[in-house]
């Protein structure tokens, strides 16, 4: 009798904990009762009566990612290409997930294939390879709509990769060559112009400050010229002064030593004559001066035809 108590303590202890269930964070639990939905639990600790209610499904709660295997679609120009696609999605109601499809995760799937064929079919071929983001922000959108009445969010979607025919591909290399070749002729002769600009212009720099520097030489020419010249004249002005000077001491000491006016006029008349040594065209002769300048010429010649 005491076993059979004690057995039946340790059913009743077990099942009152099997009607303990601990909800963990991002986790739901949908709990049906006699196999209708009764309720969604979420975090924290919940009790079920036993034989009554049971946990129909355990909603994970995070966003997940699933990447589905290439689908082929056509585009608008009839190039058959592989694409596959990676879609992130969270559960936000879990009773319409559980009650709402019967495999979301092929749902999903399916509806990305469909949705990606009508929005490739729309576009050709370059315009596929260079719009991912509008197929991507259509794709979104339309799966989203789709998979609300699913209690689930499509949060985003991307292109993993676009495979397009081996054919294809061989002709975009062949193009991407051909232009990375054109952009290399387009920059050499890019190179090529900016070094002829920069040799022109540093031949017109090097030709004005070649002009510049001989108009300074000209300039110090002009100016050493003038400085001669300057000084040259001074020089001469210098000599006459000394001549004069000397003349004038020389008609004082006549004076002094009681020289006639006559001997004072030749003495005059010699000081033009060294004043002018040899370089003047024309002397202007004081007119009491020339009086005596003709008789002195008379006399020289009466000397020499003696």
């Amino acid at each position: 009798m005491g076993i059979g108590v004690l057995i039946l303590i340790i059913l009743l202890v077990a099942i009152l904990a099997s009607c303990v269930t601990v909800v963990p964070q991002a986790k739901a639990m949908v709990v049906e009762r006699l196999g209708g939905y009764l309720a969604t639990w979420s975090v924290g600790v919940h009790f079920k009566v036993p034989f009554i209610d049971r946990i129909a499904r355990k909603v994970n709660l995070k966003e997940q990612v699933v990447d589905f295997p290439p689908q082929p679609v056509i585009t608008k120009d009839n190039v058959t290409m592989q694409i596959d696609t990676v879609v992130f999605y969270q559960i936000t109601d879990p009773k319409l997930y559980a009650y709402g499809v019967e495999n979301p995760l092929a749902a999903i799937e399916n509806l990305t294939a469909t949705t990606l064929r009508n929005i490739i079919g729309d576009l050709e071929l370059d315009q596929t390879l260079t719009s991912r983001e509008l197929i991507n922000t259509h794709m979104r959108s339309a799966l989203d709509e789709a998979t609300d009445p699913w209690g689930i969010k499509v949060n985003r979607v991307e292109l993993k990769n676009i495979m397009p025919p081996k054919e294809i591909q061989d002709s975009m290399e062949k193009q991407m060559k051909a232009e990375r070749e054109r952009r290399e002729k387009i920059l050499q002769a890019e190179g090529e112009k900016k070094s002829t600009v920069l040799v022109a212009e540093g031949l017109k720099e090097q030709a004005i400050l070649s002009a510049e520097a001989e108009k300074q030489a000209a300039i110090l020419r002009a100016e050493a010229e003038k400085e001669r010249m300057i000084k040259e004249a001074e020089g001469e002005a210098a000599a006459i002064l000394k001549v004069q000077q000397a003349t004038a001491e020389g008609i004082r000491l006549l004076r002094e030593a009681g020289a006639d006016e006559a001997v004072l006029k030749l003495k005059s008349l010699e000081a033009f004559e060294k004043a002018a040594d040899g370089k003047a065209t024309k002397i202007i002769i004081p007119s009491e001066i020339q009086g005596l300048a003709g008789l002195a010429k008379s006399a020289a010649e009466i000397m020499k035809d003696n």
